[in-house]
């Protein structure tokens, strides 16, 4: 889709309505090239960013390239999440956002459509090749405008504990299929035990499964948005995950509560579908299982397939308010490029660098020592990251993730049908659009 189109269904309907973000409502209609020029002479930026240790990272460039290209970067710590999202807006609202942000991939339709993000294609067509091409399409919106520069990724794997795996007699799933049977063996061999449970309190988990399933829930046609979550591919994920609760064959209750955390740790469940972070989570939730986890790739929908969904990741993006667009764009670059920024983004940051000759990295020769047990940890997930598909944000992310959370608790609880949650999640979403005054394409 030419950048022009895409461009004129992001900010029309930015500018005939207001994007809501949670409880605030706001909206911003300047052009995305005023002041957004490449300015002469010395530049001082200013960058929003949630990540630890972003100021000593940004020491780097300002005392090497910073220092040389007269170009200084000043860290601004921030909250992450939807409350960092609109105190952008806010501060774009005034004509006073900073030159950079740090921006979830999920987010980054509400920036772009509230004209807060530069379109910044000219200045890193470069960096392309240094991304998995589902990471850096997400940073495109589907045009051939480049609205941020990837920082970290999350590809989703297979958690699971080898011992166990291995005195219950246990196959490590290859496709989903094999996952649904492996859940149904061990509960005949240890019906107090579960494989795992269907989480409905992070919806990025149930949106990176219907990315690996194929799903785009939000796209265009023409100048209309198109919601595509109750399309076949989410059907797919959502009635294979409610007949296993249904029959019972997976446990049923929440992640992050003090109640799964005893389920992990004491070996009452025995398997996770994460994200590369999981060990840290585990760290804190499993203490006394360390080392007797694995990870292997996410099952596949068919053998032999290749592909993993993503959960969780940030870019760093220049904001239309900036002046000096061009030397933005250069930090940008850098910071996800460079291996010296990368090192230090790992050690200060504690992030997964999306570029992916990072992943490989001597930052990452060590596996998490969580899993010092498997010592190719990072080097298998570097090639699970390679396969990551491409996923399709659209404006009102909040709104989907809401009603996930709302309907799908009702019905992992209930043990009822999942597609009816779904319909719900896919018609509040095309409501919330029309009545933002976003045209939708049936």
């Amino acid at each position: 889709m030419p950048n022009t189109t895409h461009g004129r269904l992001l900010r029309w309907s930015a500018c005939a309505v207001t994007v809501a973000l949670g409880a605030s409502a706001l909206t911003a209609c300047g052009s995305s090239d005023e002041g957004s020029e490449k300015a002469s002479g010395p530049a001082s930026l200013t960058y929003w960013t949630w990540t630890p240790g972003m100021d000593k990272v940004a020491a780097l460039w300002n005392e090497g390239p910073g220092k040389q290209q007269q170009i200084k970067v000043t860290v601004k710590k921030q909250a992450s999440g939807d409350t960092l999202v609109t105190k952008i807006l806010t501060a774009h609202k005034a004509g006073k956002a900073p030159d950079l942000v740090q921006a979830e991939y999920q987010a980054l339709p509400t920036l772009v459509s509230n004209d807060a993000l530069a379109d910044i294609s000219g200045e890193v067509k470069d960096v392309k090749s240094q991304f998995a091409d589902g990471i850096w399409q997400q940073t495109t919106l589907g045009s051939d405008a480049v609205y941020a520069v990837p920082q970290d990724s999350g590809p989703m794997m297979f958690y699971y504990r080898a011992d166990l795996f291995k005195e219950y007699g246990l196959t490590v799933p290859a496709t989903w299929d094999e996952f649904a049977e492996t859940a149904r063996a061990l509960k005949k061999k240890a019906p107090d035990k579960a494989l795992t449970t269907f989480s409905s309190n992070d919806s990025g988990l149930f949106a990176g499964l219907a990315q690996q399933a194929g799903a785009k829930w939000w796209t265009t046609e023409g100048e209309k948005w198109k919601v595509g979550i109750d399309d076949a591919a989410t059907q797919k994920v959502a009635d294979f995950w409610g007949g296993l609760v249904k029959e019972g064959a997976i446990d049923n209750q929440p992640m992050y509560t003090p109640s799964w955390n005893k389920a992990l740790n004491t070996g009452k469940q025995i398997a996770w579908v994460s994200a590369v972070w999981a060990p840290g989570t585990l760290t804190t939730a499993a203490p006394d299982t360390k080392e007797k986890w694995a990870m292997a790739p996410l099952p596949q929908w068919n053998a032999g397939e290749q592909a993993t969904g993503s959960w969780g990741g940030s870019s760093t993006a220049v904001t239309t308010d900036s002046k000096h667009k061009a030397a933005a764009a250069k930090f940008a670059a850098w910071l996800n490029t460079d291996p010296k920024a990368l090192t230090a983004l790992a050690k200060e940051g504690g992030i997964y660098p999306a570029a992916t000759t990072a992943q490989t990295s001597d930052a990452f020769t060590q596996p998490p020592a969580f899993f010092a047990n498997q010592p190719d940890f990072y080097t298998r997930a570097a090639e699970i990251a390679k396969s990551t598909a491409p996923s399709a944000w659209g404006p009102n992310v909040n709104v989907a993730y809401t009603t996930f959370k709302d309907a799908f608790a009702k019905a992992a609880k209930d043990k009822s049908d999942f597609a009816a949650a779904l319909t719900a999640m896919q018609d509040d979403t095309v409501a919330d659009l029309k009545k933002q005054g976003f045209e939708v394409a049936e």
